[in-house]
């Protein structure tokens, strides 16, 4: 780069050494004229050539090849001839601004500098997310036109409308690019050819490059040639990337002594382009048409820049051919300045050469005047005008659609053109202009002039009028128009007549203040009354041009005539300030602070809002309008606790005690209006001690009186000051609540929803929400839309996989989406218009939805809509209940007829909207049901043309199901607060947001004699052996309370005791210390939530039996500590019931399994009635023909009457054919229900509908593991009469909740089943096949006395829980953990040795058990495998390892010479250490299990040592690399990886490596955090290197060629959202498969694939109980099935 230095004198001369970087600018007067580019035929372009001067100081820029590796470059290229340099990132904190963002980056560079590196070359990327605002353009406009830096660039982003107009009209986003770091040397240049190939590797960073394809930019020669096939890409030292939701701000700084640019040098240039860049930052902006014109830059329509992504180019070693980048993305909208001479342009200029205003041609003096205005507006960006049609203002409207810069719209309707306006303002931030003739047509303006001052939107209105003579005297369409709008207006200005006697300086003066008036706070609407004598048309008539006198320098530029400045203070505030430290201390003293987030009509104050409520941690309340109550989570858990929003307050409150409860001491509010009405009540009732305002203009918004604090700011303002702060302190008991409250109402909300099958208006406000993304917008219509968005819009996670995302996600777990709505006057006209508005002026998808009756007030804008005017396509819900909905949720509902409610406040209709959209020329699309919504959505939001989506909707059935939301919100609400009033305020205080921590859990086997065998369809009734078999859990806390639970899988499932003991293994050990959160007695979603974010397993992977264990033992535990029972946790209103009613029963319906005749069954059944039995289950589907079973049924219901209830159980049994010939028979013996009559879970409801008979779901729903209701939902026929629910087999107590609540939602039965439980899980019905019990005092299931049922007690369960005495008769063996063994293990091999760190736990009786040996991969240790290694212990012996150079494993070199030098080691290499290792450890063979590096010395040892390898499990690992080239580029890269960890050190490397796309899965882990630690616990950072190098994929043979020879079993195992290792495991086992003789079946089952669910590529880390199954079952497999060797040649590697 050359640096800002003095030119010599004018002489030229080429600098063959220039390389690119910056340049200084030529004087003006030294400027030759611009060399136009010559024509395409020419193919070449002529650059001027730079001054030569001695003085100046030379910074190249780094070269490098590229930017991606090309095949064909590798061709002859010698091993130490390719390198790669490794790009090291640094993620910074977000930044509240784009100027703190620099701020942050150069702050960084500062401490850099303290410690600069000491490599020769590398390239450091320092990146923050700010604002996502569109910046880039205004900044790129900023720089001055003497720039001393170069190049500098714009690139629009924008593909829908990439024209010089669209510039002006939309906020155009892109990206803003200042010098160049690094540039990549053309491949086909003859010049740039060398023995050595340089190359960036960016595998793990995110790094954009910018250039051209087919162009041959050679700065030695200063020319630019269009080639075929070259290229000219570079990497900018100062970028920012605007995303949507986010923008990257990133300094890259690149060195390399062997390109002539030191580090000192390369840090020099960097500053040089900083220092520009911010001394000339946005918001200091300029005029955008100013800026573009004085650039004399060249526009080609013909070219297009390129953006590519490096990192996803470089998830593929090589490329075939360069000419792929063509596949890129690129803009044909952009302007580059690459030197002092040379700026290049695409559609950018097309009107800038016509910046010299010309009034020469004008007809008459109103054409004079109305271009004078129209133009002065365009200066100051004022560029969308509405134009209604008429005479008197045809002087305006002719100049405004001949401006080249203006883009017009039309309608004939003023009110919805006035609406439109305030759309485009909302949208903008920019008012438009609004032209209309005189008379009526002003008057039309008043709505929304009003909305626009209630809401502070900015409008210029430009009403045309009459001249002063024709006023007050009866002419025509002539009304008195001064001061027609009052107070709703800033400013009314009344322009004389044009005329030619008045200085035309008084309009462009008179506009400027207008505007300024307009845009500075207060902001909102403007008049300037412009009255016309006519002529009004263009006709000739003279003028005296003196008119124009004094605008000569106007005329000559293209900025505004007056500019006004306001001074900018370098901070709103400062901690001196006593009023803000005043502001400081109140915040810094709340114990119940709220912070309330009003509307927030900018992407950038949402953007503050989210870092604000980051550092208050507070409970946030977002209103719908805020842009946060719609937000879009990301997937990182760990940062969710920085932000508690109660979205679900409204509904809370309807709670009494919730009302009683909630009492905030400090609120602050940004944003001055709240929808919820229950909430500003609460707000009212609370009367803090300090209520703070914070809103930018100066009026009072404050209804019920309370504010203590009005601060006038913008919200970044004010964010900025707290965040200079100190944080507040927390209340954990305050936050925790209010979130678990909110949690509980969120969840019962949720329930209510999806069990709500018809479509019903809030459900549709879910599934709106849930369609809207970061780059589409929201536009909400008043009166029910907005409330019911506001009450129950979703907010949920977006699919996003952009880099910008990852890094917003690294410190912000959420982003906002944009909402607007008129909230001014909160009227229901003028909506669609003003909607439509918005699109435009946004720039982003719409979805708006309105209520039918504001649609219907504003038809008109549907002609807006359909002219698809400069936007993006919108989506139209119209919710359609035909009235006005918002009515029958008040009052007066209650009171007035329902023919006076109908018509006159509901309007009721039923006019078409269909016919509506039709003579629009607009699609329509009906829908009915949730999905049909959907898909409409779907549609509208792929097609490109608007689409008006009609919900159909009943009043009345709204008005009904709001009440029942209502009512089940305030349970939940009642419920939550009645568990958590239990704990006592030290629990909260002293353990923050839990309650106490785990000691321990062990478990006990039991196994319990029967008396007679099970009715489970699988046991073998022949058995002399009669028991049922389970664990007894015991959870220990710390203070000494136990929780006992049960854990007892049924053999027909899927479950088994063996996995089921490892699960329990595995728990016992993860679960040890872990938090025991005081909301898990609330269930509905707290333990799966408690599993995933405290155990790091998905709740899915655990068994249904463990689970219903786990959850018993803890909630037990939860009880015991609080000196309770379990039904009284669960449900604290029993409490007082239980005392006044201590004989609460449960009735028990008796089990008969009808071995024998009829008669005999029939006996059987009339004892039990006799016993005092009122229902009795029969299992049918035994006897082989349905007519036996029908016998049975028939002769018991005839023997035990009618009074008793009569069940079947048909497991499954029988075909749809066989069942309804069973139903056939019975279909008089008046059964309560036959359980799973079919085999098929398809045909139940065919069974339902041909057989008539009532049906109970059983092993249906005990399949549900994941999205329950959603599969409950084929089950709402009314033939099914109930569901049976078996907490262990469904999966606890949260899941039995779930489905029984669903039952009673849908008007089912309930029925709780037994499943063989022992006393402890409370058996029941099942209770007599138990010859003993786990509990010497068993449940006393008796005949009552008084009723003569036979019953169990409510009090007795609770006691046999309290005073549980174990029965140790039945209790065969105890685990309570075992310790792991760690020791070093020395293997000597020829030159050196290896003292290998062993991690060892599991049986170790003889030398026949199984031994398995785990293998971990780069950055690991054997420790990552202990949790896994301690599920599986007690089956196999399990060894883990720290691979030579990693942890604790060393090495020692043998040499005399030099035994400090580590010998090179390889994969081959490492597994001769393991081979001798392993006969060191055991005479026989190991089960070799690796992840990625591991599972690549696992399957080498596979296939080279057979007689020491049993079987080998491959997790997310491959064979290496089959191709030659490939092979090379991934060591180059591997070398470069080290070389960077070497360089930089472990943090920045394992901060780089874990932002590669590998690990996306892994970053939503809820141990993330812990992982990442965990590998910098390494202290040998050279010994990483080494295996990084060593060991890399690149210097490994490959191993395809062997796999077919493969005789070992492999287990290939890959993460389901592993996209990479999914393919290659599958190729491998295509491979491994086919060399195998056909035929021979012992070994066609050798191989196996295994998918892992909910995990990427760490599966064994994200979801490690599903990878202990795996091996558990691929251990059964090879103690089972012998795999006989098959003769082969083939003699190994």
């Amino acid at each position: 780069m050359i640096s800002q230095a003095s030119l010599s004198n004018g002489s030229f001369c080429p600098l063959s050494n220039l390389h690119y970087s910056t340049k200084r600018s030529l004087p003006r007067s030294l400027r030759p004229p611009l060399l136009p580019f010559l024509g395409r035929n020419s193919r070449r372009f002529d650059l001027l050539c730079l001054p030569s001067d001695p003085t100046l100081q030379i910074v190249e820029a780094v070269r490098y090849d590229g930017p991606v590796v090309e095949i064909g470059d590798l061709a002859g290229v010698e091993d130490g001839e390719l390198e790669f340099e490794t790009c090291v990132a640094r993620t910074l904190p977000p930044a509240l601004t784009l100027e703190q963002g620099l701020q942050t980056i150069n702050e960084a560079v500062e401490e850099l500098k303290m410690n600069p590196p000491s490599s020769s070359s590398g390239i450091l990327r320092f990146q923050v997310a700010v604002p996502p605002g569109p910046k880039a353009l205004n900044w790129f406009c900023c720089q001055p036109e003497e720039s001393s830096v170069y190049p500098l660039f714009f690139l629009s982003k924008n593909t829908d409308d990439p024209t010089d107009k669209s510039l002006y009209l939309k906020k155009s986003s892109g990206v803003f690019g200042i010098g160049a770091a690094i540039y990549f040397k053309d491949s086909s240049s003859s010049s740039s050819r060398s023995s050595t190939k340089r190359y960036l590797s960016i595998d793990s960073t995110f790094i954009m490059a910018y250039g051209f394809m087919d162009v041959n930019f050679n700065m030695e020669s200063s020319s630019m040639m269009h080639e075929a096939g070259s290229s000219y890409f570079f990497v900018p030292q100062i970028e920012l990337d605007e995303h949507d939701g986010v923008s990257i701000l990133a300094a890259t700084i690149a060195w390399n002594d062997s390109s002539l640019c030191s580090f000192e040098e390369a840090l020099h240039s960097y500053e040089f382009s900083l220092k520009q860049a911010s001394s000339y930052s946005w918001p200091h902006s300029k005029s955008i048409r100013s800026a573009l014109g004085k650039l004399n830059a060249v526009e080609d329509k013909t070219l297009s820049m390129v953006y590519m992504n490096l990192l996803s180019q470089g998830r593929r070693e090589v490329m075939a051919d360069i000419i792929e980048l063509k596949e890129a993305p690129s803009s044909s909208q952009f302007c580059i300045r690459l030197s002092p001479a040379i700026a290049v342009a695409s559609n950018m200029l097309d009107h800038t050469s016509e910046m010299c205003y010309s009034a020469q041609d004008c007809a008459n003096i109103n054409a004079v005047w109305a271009s004078l205005i129209v133009e002065e507006c365009t200066r100051l960006g004022l560029t969308y005008f509405c134009v209604a049609p008429g005479s008197r203002s045809t002087p305006l409207a002719v100049a405004a659609s001949a401006h080249p810069l203006v883009t017009c719209i039309a309608c004939f309707d003023e009110r919805s053109l006035a609406f439109h306006a305030v759309g485009y303002a909302r949208g903008s931030q920019t008012p438009a202009v609004v032209i209309t003739s005189s008379g009526t047509a002003v008057s039309n303006l008043l709505p929304a002039v009003v909305e626009a001052s209630q809401d502070f939107v900015p409008l210029l209105l430009l009403t045309a009028d009459r001249p002063p003579e024709l006023i007050d005297c009866g002419a025509n369409q002539a009304i008195n128009q001064v001061n027609h709008f009052g107070s709703f207006v800033r400013l009314f200005f009344s322009l004389p007549a044009a005329t030619d006697q008045i200085s035309a300086r008084v309009l462009l003066t008179t506009i400027d203040s207008a505007v300024h008036r307009a845009t500075s706070s207060p902001r909102g609407p403007v008049h300037i009354n412009c009255p016309f004598r006519e002529p009004l048309e263009n006709s000739p008539k003279n003028w005296v041009p003196s008119c124009l006198k004094g605008l000569d320098f106007w005329m000559s530029n293209a900025e505004p005539f007056t500019k006004y400045i306001q001074a900018q203070s370098s901070r709103a505030f400062t901690n001196t300030n006593s009023q803000m430290t005043e502001i400081l201390n109140v915040i810094q003293s709340a114990k119940n602070g709220l912070l309330l987030i009003g509307e927030i009509q900018t992407e950038d104050d949402i953007w503050a809002a989210i870092l604000l409520a980051k550092h208050l941690q507070w409970p946030t309340v977002a209103d719908i309008l805020s842009g946060l109550r719609l937000r879009k989570l990301l997937d990182f858990p760990e940062l969710q606790e920085n932000f508690i929003f109660a979205d679900h307050l409204d509904h809370a409150l309807i709670s009494d005690s919730v009302r009683d409860w909630l009492q905030p001491d400090v609120i602050i509010q940004i944003g001055s209006r709240i929808t919820s009405k229950r909430v500003s009540q609460m707000l009212e009732k609370c009367s803090p001690r300090s209520y703070i305002m914070v809103e930018k203009h100066p009026f009072r918004h404050d209804p019920s009186h309370i504010m203590t604090h009005r601060i006038q700011s913008t919200i970044v303002e004010f964010a900025d000051c707290l965040l200079k702060a100190k944080s507040p302190q927390k209340n954990s008991k305050w936050s925790s609540f209010l979130h678990i409250l909110n949690t509980m109402v969120s969840w019962e909300i949720t329930f209510q929803i999806g069990t709500k099958y018809p479509l019903t208006e809030p459900e549709a406000a879910r599934v709106i929400s849930e369609a809207l993304s970061c780059k589409s917008a929201l536009f909400i219509g008043n009166s029910m839309p907005i409330r019911n968005f506001d009450m129950y819009g979703h907010n949920g996670s977006e699919c996003i996989h952009s880099v910008a995302a990852t890094m917003l996600s690294s410190e912000l777990p959420c982003h906002g989406i944009l909402v607007a709505g008129n909230r001014g006057a909160s009227g229901i006209d003028g909506l669609l218009s003003t909607a439509v508005g918005f699109a435009v002026g946004c720039n982003k998808r719409v979805l708006c939805v309105f209520g039918d009756v504001s649609f219907l007030h504003d038809t008109n804008g549907l002609s807006l809509l359909s002219q698809r005017n400069s936007r993006k396509p919108m989506t139209v819900i119209v919710i359609n209940n035909h009235g006005g909905a918002i009515f029958s949720h008040l009052p007066i509902a209650k009171r007035a007829e329902p023919s006076i409610m109908k018509q006159f406040f509901y309007t009721e209709h039923d006019v078409s909207i269909r016919s509506l959209c039709a003579a629009h020329g607009v699609k329509h699309l009906p829908v009915q049901t949730k999905m049909e919504l959907q898909d409409a959505l779907m549609i509208s939001q792929g097609d490109e043309m608007d689409c008006v989506i009609e919900v159909e909707s009943s009043i009345d059935a709204n008005a009904t199901y709001a009440s029942i939301l209502r009512q089940y919100a305030s349970q939940a609400a009642n419920h939550a607060v009645s568990v958590l009033s239990r704990f006592s305020v030290q629990d909260c205080i002293s353990h923050g947001d839990f309650l106490c921590k785990v000691e321990r859990m062990e478990y006990s086997l039991f196994r319990i004699p029967l008396s007679a065998p099970s009715t489970l369809t699988s046991v073998d009734h022949d058995r002399t052996k009669l028991y049922r078999e389970g664990y007894m859990l015991s959870l220990y806390l710390e203070d000494g309370s136990v929780g006992l639970g049960e854990v007892a899988p049924l053999e027909i499932d899927r479950e088994n005791m063996l996995d089921v003991e490892q699960q329990l293994r595995f728990i016992l050990h993860v679960i040890k210390g872990k938090k025991i959160s005081f909301f898990l007695p609330l269930l509905k979603g707290s333990f799966s939530s408690w599993i995933w974010n405290n155990l790091g397993i998905p709740p899915s992977s655990v068994f249904p039996s463990v689970r219903c264990g786990l959850e018993m033992a803890i909630l037990n535990a939860i009880a015991a500590r609080q000196g309770s029972s379990l039904l009284n946790i669960l449900q604290p209103n029993t409490v007082e019931k239980e005392k006044s009613e201590s004989s609460s029963k449960v009735k028990i319906c008796a089990l008969l399994d009808p071995k024998g005749t009829p008669s005999e069954v029939a006996d059987a059944a009339t004892t039990l009635v006799k016993e005092g039995f009122t229902a009795i289950k029969l299992k049918v589907g035994r006897r082989g023909n349905p007519m036996h079973d029908a016998a049975v049924i028939q002769e018991v219901r005839k023997r035990v009457g009618s009074q008793i209830d009569l069940r079947a159980d048909a497991n499954r049994n029988w075909t749809l054919e066989e069942a309804l010939q069973f139903g056939s028979l019975i279909k008089d013996c008046d059964l309560q229900y036959i359980e799973e009559p079919v085999q098929d879970e398809n045909d139940i409801i065919k069974f339902c509908e041909e057989s008539g008979l009532p049906v109970a779901l059983d092993e249906t729903i005990a399949n549900f593991q994941e999205n329950t209701l959603e599969k409950l939902g084929k089950y709402t026929h009314p033939g099914i009469v109930a569901v049976v629910i078996k907490p262990s087999v469904i999966g606890g107590f949260e899941n039995a909740a779930l489905v029984a609540r669903w039952a009673q939602h849908q008007r089912k039965m309930a029925v709780v089943s037994a499943a063989f439980e022992s006393g402890l899980a409370h058996g029941l019905g099942t209770y007599r096949w138990l010859e003993e019990d786990v509990t010497t005092a068993p449940l006393r299931i008796d005949r009552d006395p008084s009723s003569g049922f036979i019953e169990a007690s409510v009090a007795d369960a609770n006691r046999v829980l309290q005073k549980l005495q174990i029965n140790h008769n039945v209790i065969r063996r105890k685990f309570t953990g075992e310790q792991v063994s760690t020791y070093q293990l020395n293997v000597d091999m020829k030159g050196f040795s290896c003292s290998v760190k062993v991690h060892e736990v599991g049986q170790r009786t003889n030398a026949s058990d199984d031994t398995v040996l785990f293998l971990h991969g780069f950055l690991g240790t054997g420790e990552d495998w202990i949790p896994i290694m301690k599920g599986i212990s007690g089956s196999a012996r399990c060894i883990s390892i720290d691979i030579p150079f990693h942890g604790g494993s060393k090495i020692q070199n043998h040499s005399a010479k030099d035994a400090t030098q580590h010998p090179s080691l390889s994969i081959e290499v490492v597994a001769d250490v393991l081979y001798k290792m392993i006969k060191q450890i055991t005479p026989g063979k190991v089960i070799c299990v690796g992840y990625s590096m591991g599972a690549r010395i696992a399957l080498h040892m596979a296939l080279r040592f057979s007689d020491k390898i049993k079987g080998a499990v491959v997790i997310a690992g491959s064979p290496g690399l089959k191709d030659k080239a490939a092979r090379k580029v991934r060591t180059a890269k591997d070398d470069s990886k080290a070389h960077s960890l070497l360089t930089h050190g472990l943090q920045p490397f394992v901060d780089t490596w874990y932002t590669a796309d590998l690990w996306r899965s892994l970053r939503g882990h809820p141990h993330f955090n812990q992982i990442v630690t965990s590998r910098l616990q390494h202290d040998d950072e050279w010994n990483l290197a080494k295996a990084l190098t060593d060991l890399s994929v690149g210097r490994q043979l490959s191993l395809w060629d062997d796999l077919k020879h493969c005789k070992t079993p492999l287990l290939l195992v890959h993460g389901d959202k592993d996209t990479k290792f999914k393919k290659i495991a599958r190729e491998m086992y295509q491979e491994v498969s086919n060399g195998l003789k056909s035929g021979d079946e012992s070994r066609e089952e050798m191989h196996e694939i295994v998918e892992v669910p909910n995990s990427g590529h760490a599966a064994h880390l994200e979801n490690p109980l599903s990878i202990i199954r795996a091996l558990r079952q691929y251990l059964t497999k090879l103690r089972t099935t012998s795999f006989q060797s098959t003769e082969s040649s083939y003699t190994g590697l």
